[in-house]
């Protein structure tokens, strides 16, 4: 068999190839094996507590029960499209999830849902709110991810948002002996330029050497609610440039529905999270920043399930019209989440406790859905060991693979599948959670 490259100059090329396929490792890693929480839920600074995850558990199962009793009322509200087995599982699914576990993920706002107040009233508010977030690690009341959310780092705020971030962090590391809670990210709003991420690190620098926190320890995440986030001045899209920014400490990016389609001109009628220029932001974060590891999250409905009239004792056309409300806004969020949860954003914003009910609903049937055809198709694929095969109607190659994959993984974290249910593919948690359809194929062959 003849050849005519030269051994030692196909190695240079190959060494060099190597090098170079090296580095595209360590800037695109694949997604994180870690648990992403399904949404965040913002709340004032003014108002957090070290128990305020309980408390709005018990606000949003209350809506639930009065509202939506049972299973029946609960799909018919939500528009399932499914058995009513299926409809009674992810009931009884929320109703769960809302006693053990009703947020989370949790943000203590400084910024929209606090306002602009007096110097001194926000350096009290998170001087206080660091104490209760202190209560709550001893406590162990605090939901699995948290973090504050400062003011944006503009000309004209940001020396409010430095001194809030170091007044709040260093009130913590002095209560808590330099410990942060699981998972605790400092969120920069309405970042423009990478710069303003690149301050937030060398204030991150500053507070670490200064407090008995560990190095590193304290990550961020930022929000993307600006045409200029989108394409910058140069025509390019920034969003890879504020992550480099980061120097390693970026973990997520949440999207701004509002100020996003404000920025874009839209007015305010018609400012939705289905609006297409949200739907365009959506697919260039994903496009610019997929396979980086960085999560991603949708913004927020903004119509709140509210009903008009407050207190205990409704009278019948009170609780009536009550309740078309409550129906109305809660089909909309849910509809609102699966359109996110069909374009692969698996997070997105609360901002009432309300709002949990659909919040759990729309995640939960997404997922329960799908599952007897994605366990016939990926414990088929596994079988079949990486063949391209037939099954039913639908061809699954090696990406489809990925996908079913990724399915059971998302699925598993956030609580819609059991382990039970996602150890009948044939696989075990540890492939799972390789997050790599490849390297279990591989490990599989020995």
């Amino acid at each position: 068999m003849s050849q005519s490259i030269p051994s030692n100059k196909k190695e240079s090329i190959l060494s060099d190839l190597g090098k170079a396929n090296k580095a595209f490792q360590e800037i695109y890693p694949g997604d994180k094996p870690d648990r992403q929480p399904v949404h965040t839920v913002y709340g004032g600074a003014d108002l957090f507590k070290s128990d305020s995850a309980q408390k709005m558990g018990q606000v949003a199962m209350k809506a639930l029960k009065t509202y939506t009793p049972d299973s029946a009322t609960f799909a018919k509200v939500m528009g399932f499209s499914m058995s009513e087995e299926l409809a009674s599982t992810v009931y009884e699914k929320v109703c769960k999830k809302l006693e053990t576990e009703p947020v989370e993920d949790f943000r203590i706002d400084f910024e929209d849902g606090f306002g602009n107040r007096s110097w001194e009233e926000e350096d009290t508010t998170a001087e206080q709110a660091a104490i209760e977030v202190a209560k709550g690690m001893e406590a162990g009341t605090l939901p699995p991810f948290i973090g504050i959310r400062i003011k944006p780092f503009t000309e004209d705020l940001k020396e409010r948002g430095s001194r809030t971030l170091d007044i709040f962090v260093s009130t913590l590391a002095e209560a808590t002996g330099g410990k942060l809670p699981d998972n605790f990210v400092v969120m920069l709003p309405k970042v423009t330029i990478p710069e303003q991420v690149a301050a937030l690190v060398q204030l991150f620098e500053l507070l670490e050497s200064n407090t008995e926190l560990a190095t590193g320890s304290l990550k961020c995440e930022m929000m993307v609610e600006t045409t200029q986030s989108m394409i910058d001045a140069h025509g390019q899209n920034p969003l890879r440039k504020y992550v480099l920014a980061s120097m390693g400490r970026m973990i997520a990016t949440a999207f701004g529905t509002y100020d996003y389609t404000a920025s874009n001109n839209i007015t305010a009628r018609y400012q939705d999270m289905g609006h297409g220029v949200c739907d365009f932001a959506h697919y260039m974060m994903k496009v610019s920043l997929g396979s980086t590891g960085i999560w991603l999250s949708d913004g927020a409905t903004n119509v709140m399930p509210i009903g008009p009239n407050r207190g205990e004792n409704f009278s019948q056309e009170q609780f009536a019209e009550n309740s078309d409300v409550m129906h109305r806004t809660w089909k909309q969020a849910f509809d609102h989440t699966r359109h996110s949860l069909w374009k692969g954003l698996y997070q997105g914003w609360d901002l009432h406790p309300a709002q949990f009910p659909s919040r759990y609903a729309a995640v939960y049937s997404f997922f329960l859905e799908s599952y007897d055809d994605a366990l016939h198709r990926l414990k088929t694929f596994v079988e079949r060991a990486a063949r391209a095969t037939l099954t039913g109607e639908v061809f699954d190659d090696a990406a489809t693979g990925q996908g079913l994959l990724n399915y059971f993984l998302t699925g598993l974290n956030c609580g819609a599948l059991s382990e039970e249910q996602v150890l009948a593919t044939g696989l075990t948690i540890e492939e799972i959670q390789t997050r790599s359809f490849l390297k279990i194929l591989e490990g599989r062959r020995g």
